[in-house]
């Protein structure tokens, strides 16, 4: 009978329990971190995410060509630990949060003599170690919930000003990285002039747009109410758009600026040798702890903790309403990618709003984004190492000006969002004392003192003292 099917045990049967039930705490702990990388990893786009990968580049290879060239930093091994680096960010946060060179330590080692690669790396395995101590002790939690918003808004409009800048000149100018310094006016034409670079600002501008939604969910929108005979019309038109809209604009570039970069010198490809280039654990003197602490470590710690941890807390939760990341989360990850990574001659690294607005701007929406680009860096580190730097020397700087102009505008739209008069003269004198004084450390004092005055000025007695400090929408 179906009833006596020996398949089925009887009820006072010995039945073993659920697999869930086998698990031990540690294997459901292990099993919640491998979905919840799973998740972050996930592309919400294809082709989106890969044109996101390519947002960052316009800041990245300059320095760390200029690096290479300049103080002999090691490119393949750099290549291969920020590969690591975008990989693990890409896992733990789910966003594109971005691998950048630590601008200060850079302009460091590119203003002269007696900063080589001892110097640069002591100066971020210190920057790192004091960065892990502000998150661990939770200083950096509380420098994150005191500092106003006008003020980290005033930091960030000033280094998207500053990548724009920076990217015109780019764009205008020959660039030579090795002296750190243009070489005169650039051609108009040429595979490196200002038709070139032009075109690639107008193919971008028409394919992403200001950053807006995609186009074809506004035409959904605006299309429900449409009759029968007027939607087929409509419907070919939105599909259209659609196609174009859906071009990855940045990763199209970026493969013309490699396909140049041979073609304006075809006897790179002799030059190029296969193999990782060779780790070595740097050695640090103590005039190079000495030096790389007073000219690396002390301007670059305060761009890192406003630029590098707090702007991009604020500017993550704009982007990605939702995905609220902890000071103390950004400011651990960023040490420790220089503690370890540093000792081995790779570039000190560290988060950047920067890099992530440009990132969002051409479509990257997960962690799956950084870790394509991180995969990428990886396989380019172990096959070609330091050979890469023929080609990347090669690669049209008026091309990297246009992508580094983007990221830089978009970073600066974030800080549109100051509602009163007295936010808006914080936010820019802040930005102006930031970019005429070449410190984001001097605007962030004027910043604060400017809220301080503008607090005590309407303060009212009876009023709690942190009124001083705090917004109403604080």
């Amino acid at each position: 009978m179906e009833s006596q099917n020996p398949q089925i045990s009887p009820p006072h049967a010995f039945q073993g329990p659920p697999e869930t039930a086998h698990r031990s705490p540690m294997s459901g702990f292990a099993a919640n971190i491998v979905d919840k990388v799973k998740t972050n990893l996930v592309f919400q786009s294809k082709w989106a995410e890969l044109n996101g990968a390519m947002g960052d580049l316009g800041t990245y290879i300059p320095i760390v060509l200029a690096l290479t060239l300049v103080d002999g930093l090691n490119l393949g091994t750099t290549l291969i630990f920020t590969g690591v680096y975008n990989i693990i960010t890409g896992a733990i946060y789910g966003v594109p949060m971005p691998v950048q060179p630590m601008k200060s330590i850079a302009a460091a080692a590119l203003a002269g003599p007696g900063f080589g690669v001892p110097e640069i790396m002591a100066a971020g395995i210190l920057t790192g170690g004091i960065l892990i101590v502000l998150g661990v002790t939770g200083l950096m939690k509380l420098a994150y919930n005191l500092i106003p918003l006008p003020v980290v808004r005033g930091i960030q409009l000033a280094q998207g000003f500053s990548f724009a800048l920076t990217a015109v000149k780019y764009v205008r100018k020959v660039q030579d990285f090795s002296k750190s310094k243009a070489k005169g006016d650039r051609q108009w034409l040429g595979l490196d002039g200002l038709v070139l670079a032009i075109v690639c600002f107008c193919f971008i501008v028409i394919i992403t747009g200001a950053g807006e939604k995609c186009s074809g969910e506004r035409d959904e929108e605006t299309n429900v109410d449409l009759g029968v005979h007027e939607e087929r019309p409509r419907r070919k038109r939105r599909n259209f758009r659609k196609i174009i809209l859906a071009f990855p604009s940045a990763f199209i570039i970026f493969v013309l600026g490699v396909v140049l970069a041979f073609i304006r010198e075809p006897n790179v490809v002799h030059d190029i040798k296969f193999g990782p280039s060779v780790m070595e654990v740097v050695s640090i003197s103590k005039h190079a702890w000495k030096e790389g602490f007073i000219k690396g470590t002390i301007p670059q710690l305060p761009l890192s903790i406003l630029n590098s941890v707090i702007a991009v807390c604020k500017l993550s939760s704009d982007l990605f309403p939702g995905n609220d990341f902890s000071a103390t989360s950004l400011s651990v990850t960023v040490g420790l990618m220089n503690v370890i990574g540093c000792w081995f001659g790779a570039m000190p690294s560290c988060h950047g709003s920067g890099g992530l607005a440009g990132q969002y701007k051409f479509g990257g929406r997960s962690g799956g984004c950084v870790a394509l680009l991180g995969t990428a860096k990886l396989i380019l580190g172990l096959v070609l190492g330091s050979s890469l730097v023929k080609i990347l020397s090669q690669f049209p700087v008026g091309v990297l000006g246009i992508l580094l102009l983007f990221a830089g505008i978009e970073l600066a739209m974030a800080s549109r969002d100051m509602n009163t008069k007295e936010e808006s003269f914080v936010m820019l004198l802040c930005t102006a004392v930031s970019l005429v004084g070449s410190s984001a450390a001097l605007g962030f004092v004027c910043g604060i003192l400017a809220h301080l005055l503008l607090r005590l000025r309407d303060y009212r007695k009876g009023q709690p003292l942190s009124t001083l400090w705090m917004h109403e929408n604080q």
